[in-house]
């Protein structure tokens, strides 16, 4: 990615979304050329020059405080996952030295972080990295996304399964809302990683078969994803409506554990002892490497 276009773009979507009236700005009739505010209106709130912000929307990050960076985020409303990546925008502009591609993410964990995982045995559990792979799991956390190990593909993509295999559309009940959650995801790590070489790769992919991910890409939305629900419809044993958990692996960069606690007592808490079963009775390790990698 051109970070100089990252820049550009992800400020001007940003102000393109927010009206005067929003931002507490008095206007006086006439008609507006751009549907959010004007470049002098931002700079307005934000406090600069009108000619410093349009150096800013034009890419050049290059040596911005964090004043003017906290003053911008505020004039455009963002949320925290937008001011930590216009953070992350900003980090890279002023980076120095030559550029290097990020290693490639390792193919597995720690036996520890297999062990940690093999101890959760209520909840599905895996182990991600920042390319939106699984790269281990808890026998329910492959249980749950059996559906994601059918594909020959290796290793198993969030990303890939959600925009690329039609059985996704069953998996997720409301698939827009994977699918805009899972773009804004990947843009953020994009942000916090931009040298990374596959992650560069699996957008360069995605953009060139999927029109659903491209239009998303193009939004430019991120977001933070550590705590919330989710619904499943299971293949074997229907809907699930899990609770999640992210913490992230200080001592493993780039991955994260992601738990699915079912609430007490609930219809999900009983379905998820079925998915158990289920998983024992076809050996659900077996499944998992029925395919050799082919990635």
């Amino acid at each position: 990615m051109n970070s100089r276009d990252e820049v550009r773009q992800f400020l001007s979507t940003r102000r393109g979304r927010i009206s005067p009236q929003q931002a507490g700005l008095e206007t006086f009739g006439g008609r507006r050329r751009v549907p959010g505010l004007r470049r002098e209106e931002v700079a307005r709130l934000a406090g600069v020059s009108v000619d410093y912000y349009t150096r800013l929307e034009r890419g050049n990050l290059t040596g911005v405080s964090d004043s003017v960076l906290d003053a911008i985020a505020r004039a455009l409303e963002l949320d925290r996952a937008e001011h930590d990546h216009l953070y992350d925008l900003a980090r890279t502009a002023n980076m120095t030295g030559r550029k290097r591609a990020t290693a490639p993410a390792p193919a597995g964990v720690r036996s520890e972080l297999q062990y940690l995982l093999d101890t959760i045995t209520g909840a599905p559990a895996f182990i991600g990295n920042n390319r939106m792979d699984i790269v281990a799991a808890n026998t329910l956390g492959y249980a749950l996304y059996s559906d994601m190990y059918r594909s020959t593909a290796r290793p198993a993509n969030h990303s890939r399964f959600i925009f690329l295999d039609p059985r996704a559309h069953d998996f997720y009940p409301d698939w827009e809302r994977a699918a805009n959650t899972n773009v804004a995801i990947l843009r953020r790590e994009a942000g916090r990683t931009p040298h990374d070489k596959g992650i560069a790769e699996l957008i360069g992919e995605l953009s060139m078969r999927s029109d659903e991910f491209r239009m998303r890409w193009a939004a430019h939305n991120v977001r933070r994803h550590y705590a919330g629900t989710k619904l499943f419809q299971h293949s074997v044993v229907g809907l699930l409506e899990l609770n999640y958990q992210v913490l992230g692996l200080d001592d493993d960069p780039g991955h994260s554990l992601t738990v699915y606690p079912a609430t007490p007592g609930s219809s999900t808490e009983e379905a998820l002892k079925l998915l158990a079963s289920w998983a024992v009775t076809v050996n659900i390790a077996e499944v998992v490497s029925a395919h050799a990698p082919s990635r």
